[in-house]
């Protein structure tokens, strides 16, 4: 296990590095850090050598002047994977992670050889709950992010409106833009989802070679929920060909 900073599009970018062998990068959710993969996915390491940054303002990477954009978010994701990796990586993003994941998949599709989505959305409007700043946000939250933030606890109000900013005034992917990511992706949700099953539903149809995954009874944090389940799920369709069905219907044409 190694931790250490990077220079990202002028950023210092925080992030682990664990286990040996073809790289995963696994971004993790909005408004925490890579602990979102503690006892679950770090368990892939036993497979894959896994990079785990921290976007700007979250976990131990600090704030930069100027809003959060996906853009800017997956520019950095893309500078990241150039810069600790040789070749297309396997990307897995969780919550706003995933929706990082799939921005970044979709502006550069060169960088990315399969792609997991855990509860994630090309649409805020598939949301059923968004970020808020309107109530305060729970205590654990901030208490883990006053842990590690280089910014201090009182910083996490600037990063919570950000967020918040970021959601709301956002251009979002539409689903003939989700075209452009034509490697494998697995798209992954809860049953119980702050993501509707519709919209999971969308985006999988809008994907050209995805798969899906329905974890029976979970919720938005079905990674701590169903651990092993979810690790066992990623791990395979990250290491493995798909078996071929007996009776396509969707695939059929191919």
């Amino acid at each position: 296990m190694m931790a250490d900073y990077i220079d990202v599009n002028g950023v210092r970018t925080w992030y682990d590095e664990r286990g040996a062998g073809d790289p995963l990068v696994l971004l993790h959710g909005g408004l925490t850090d890579s602990r979102d993969f503690n006892g679950n996915l770090d368990a892939l390491a036993e497979r894959f050598r896994l990079l785990l940054p921290e976007r700007r303002g979250h976990g131990h990477t600090p704030d930069v002047p100027g809003p959060f954009a996906m853009e800017a978010f997956a520019d950095d994701t893309a500078a990241f994977i150039e810069k600790t990796a040789d070749g297309p990586v396997r990307l897995a993003g969780y919550s706003a992670g995933a929706i990082v994941a799939l921005w970044t998949a979709v502006r550069r599709p060169d960088l990315v050889e399969r792609l997991v989505l855990i509860s994630g959305a090309f649409d805020p409007e598939g949301m059923i709950l968004r970020p808020s700043a309107d109530a305060p946000p729970p205590a654990q939250l901030v208490s883990a992010y006053a842990e590690v933030s280089p910014d201090g606890a009182d910083h996490f109000p600037v990063v919570l409106e950000k967020v918040v900013r970021s959601v709301d005034a956002e251009a979002p992917l539409a689903p003939d833009d989700l075209a452009a990511v034509t490697c494998p992706v697995l798209v992954m949700a809860a049953d119980d989802d702050i993501v509707t099953l519709e919209h999971t539903l969308r985006m999988y149809r809008a994907l050209p070679a995805a798969q899906l995954a329905v974890v029976p009874r979970t919720s938005h944090l079905l990674l701590h929920e169903r651990p092993e389940l979810c690790a066992r799920l990623v791990g395979d369709f990250l290491a493995e060909e798909p078996a071929p069905t007996w009776m396509p219907i969707r695939r059929a044409a191919g």
